[in-house]
C-alpha cells in the first residue's frame, strides 16, 4: 500500500480521510475495487463553480454535484445563516396533524411558481425517489377514492431514473439498476424515450411525435387502459442523454392520459427550478400534469429535500374529509430543509438565476455544438444548462462502439483527460456512451467556455488515441467487458 502524503491526512490527524473512505464508506453506484488502493477522490471544499480536493487540486463542477448545486458553492454562509435561524427557533416537529411556519411558507411559494401548470398543494420528501413512490401511492389511493382500486400498473420510458426504492425502481427504466430485485413492486409499461438521434423516425419532428405516440397509446391498450393508473415522464429526460421532446409530444401524452383515465406525472427532480430556465420544465412544452415531482435543486444541494405539487383535484380526496393519505416520512417538511428551500428560492429571484440560464444558453448550445468537429462526437442534445454529447465510432453511419470500446473511451481515456483538466462531469453508458454536462445556474460565460474546451480537448485526445496517433493505455478491443452504467463522473 502506498504512503499518503501530508495534505491527504490533514484531517483527521491519524488516518487520512481516504483511508477512511476505502476502509468503512460504500458509496452509491461505486464499483469499490477501482479504489482499494488508492482510495476515492476526497472534496473538501467549494468554492463558486468550483470544488477542490483533500490534495489541493480543482475541479470545475461540471455536472452540479449531481445536478442539485445549481448556485454553486458560494451562498453556503447565507444558506446556513437561514438554516441557524430556523434551528434557534424550532429544530423539528412532524408534519403529522402538525404545520409549521417553514413548511407552510414554502409550500405556497411552490404552489405560487407553478400557478401556471395549475398545481395548488404541495408534499415534502426528502429526495426525488421518494418523491416519485409518493406520489405513486397517492394516485393509487386516488383512484380507490375514484371508484377505481383495479388501476394498479404504470407507464414508463425506457432508459428512465426515477429512482431506486422499491417503489420508484419499478418506473426507472434501466436494466442493470433492476435485475438485482426483481420482481418490481409494480407492474409497468416501458415506452421508448424521446431520443430522435436514435428513433427512425427522428428527423421529422410530426412524424416523430406521431409515432411515439401511437406507441403510447398502443402500450395503454395492451396494459389494459381500465387497469393503468399513472404515466410518467421526465420533461426532458436525463438518463440516456438529455432527451429533449419534440413538439406536441406532452400535449398528446396530457390528451391520451385524459382519454384513458390516467394520471400524468412530470418528474422533473432534475429540470425544475432553473436547469432549463423556467422554474418548471413543463411549462415549456405544454405538459398540462397532474402530479410534479421535485427535489435537488429546491435547496441546491444544501440539504435533502424532495416532493411533488399535484392539482386540487388530485388532492381533493384527501383534503375534503373523505380520504385520508395513507403514507408518512418522519422527515416530511422538516423545518430545517424547508427553511433552506425558501432561502434559496430567495437567492434564485435576487440573483435573476433563472434569467442568467436563459441569455447564457444559446451561447453555450452554440460553443456545444463546435464539438462537432471531433469524429467521436455523434450528436450534440439538450438545452439551458442541460447536455449531453453522444459518442460514436461512426459519425457517419452512427455506428454504435461495442461494450469493450465504450468501456475504454469513457474509463480509460476521458475520464483520465477530464481529471487531468479538472472537470466532474459524467460519462454515461447506461444508454449508449454520453458526455453529461449540467453545470451550475450561476455559471458565467467564460466558465461555459472552459468546460467545453476541456471537453473538446479530452475528445480530442481521447480520437487520437483510438487512431493510433496516441498510444492506447489497451487496445480498447481487447478488454473485458465490464459492469456498464457504474461511472458516475470523471
Amino acid at each position: 500500500m502506498r504512503s499518503m502524503d501530508a495534505s491527504e491526512r490533514h484531517t483527521t490527524g491519524g488516518r487520512s480521510v481516504r483511508e477512511q473512505a476505502r476502509d468503512h464508506l460504500l458509496l452509491n453506484f461505486t464499483d469499490m475495487g477501482e479504489y482499494a488502493e488508492a482510495g476515492s477522490k476526497v472534496i473538501v471544499r467549494g468554492e463558486g463553480c468550483e470544488v477542490i480536493s483533500d490534495q489541493g487540486r480543482r475541479f470545475i463542477d461540471g455536472l452540479s454535484g449531481l445536478f442539485c448545486t445549481n448556485l454553486g458553492h458560494s451562498y453556503g454562509a447565507e444558506v446556513g445563516a437561514a438554516a441557524a435561524r430556523q434551528l434557534e427557533t424550532l429544530p423539528f416537529t412532524p408534519a403529522w396533524y402538525l404545520a409549521h411556519p417553514a413548511a407552510a411558507q414554502l409550500a405556497e411559494t411552490l404552489v405560487t411558481l407553478a400557478a401556471p401548470l395549475g398545481m395548488q398543494r404541495a408534499y415534502f420528501t426528502n429526495s426525488g425517489g421518494e418523491a416519485v413512490e409518493s406520489a405513486w401511492k397517492l394516485v393509487r389511493q386516488w383512484h380507490a377514492a375514484n371508484g377505481e382500486p383495479q388501476r394498479t400498473k404504470a407507464i414508463a420510458r425506457k432508459l428512465a431514473y426515477h429512482g431506486t426504492s422499491m417503489g420508484a425502481l419499478s418506473f426507472t427504466g434501466l436494466p442493470d439498476c433492476r435485475a438485482p430485485f426483481e420482481p418490481m413492486a409494480v407492474p409497468v409499461t416501458f415506452l421508448s424515450n424521446t431520443n430522435a438521434y436514435r428513433h427512425p423516425a427522428g428527423a421529422d419532428p410530426e412524424a416523430f411525435t406521431r409515432a411515439l405516440l401511437e406507441e403510447a397509446e398502443e402500450a395503454i391498450l395492451f396494459a389494459g387502459p381500465e387497469q393503468v393508473a399513472m404515466l410518467i415522464a421526465e420533461p426532458v429526460q436525463n438518463s440516456g442523454g438529455a432527451f429533449v421532446p419534440p413538439p406536441g409530444y406532452w400535449a398528446g401524452l396530457r390528451a391520451l392520459c385524459d382519454r384513458y383515465g390516467i394520471v400524468l406525472v412530470a418528474d422533473e427532480t432534475i429540470t425544475a427550478f432553473g436547469r432549463v430556465g423556467e422554474w418548471f420544465a413543463s411549462s415549456l412544452f405544454d405538459g398540462r400534469p397532474d402530479i410534479i415531482t421535485f427535489a435537488k435543486g429546491v435547496t441546491a444541494g444544501h440539504a435533502p429535500l424532495g416532493g411533488f405539487l399535484m392539482t386540487e383535484a388530485m388532492a381533493a380526496p384527501f383534503v375534503t374529509g373523505g380520504e385520508t393519505y395513507m403514507h408518512g416520512l418522519t422527515y416530511s417538511a422538516h423545518p430545517l430543509t424547508t427553511a433552506i428551500a425558501s432561502s434559496v428560492i430567495g437567492i434564485y429571484q435576487r440573483e435573476r438565476v433563472l434569467e442568467n440560464v436563459r441569455e447564457l444558453a444559446p451561447h453555450f448550445e452554440a460553443r456545444l455544438q463546435e464539438l462537432r468537429r471531433i469524429p467521436l462526437v455523434g450528436d450534440v442534445r439538450g438545452m439551458g444548462f442541460f447536455w449531453a454529447l453522444e459518442l460514436v465510432k461512426d459519425r457517419e453511419t452512427k455506428e454504435l462502439l461495442s461494450s469493450e470500446e465504450a468501456d475504454w473511451l469513457l474509463r480509460k481515456e476521458l475520464s483520465r483527460h477530464m481529471d487531468d483538466l479538472g472537470l466532474l462531469c459524467r460519462l454515461d453508458d447506461r444508454g449508449e456512451p454520453v458526455i453529461q454536462l449540467s453545470p451550475p445556474l450561476v455559471s458565467d460565460a467564460a466558465m461555459l467556455d472552459r468546460i467545453v474546451d476541456i471537453v473538446g480537448t479530452a475528445a480530442e485526445r481521447a480520437w487520437n488515441a483510438w487512431n493510433g496517433s496516441i498510444v492506447p493505455a489497451a487496445d480498447p478491443r481487447q478488454l473485458p467487458l465490464r459492469s456498464r452504467g457504474k461511472l458516475g463522473a470523471a
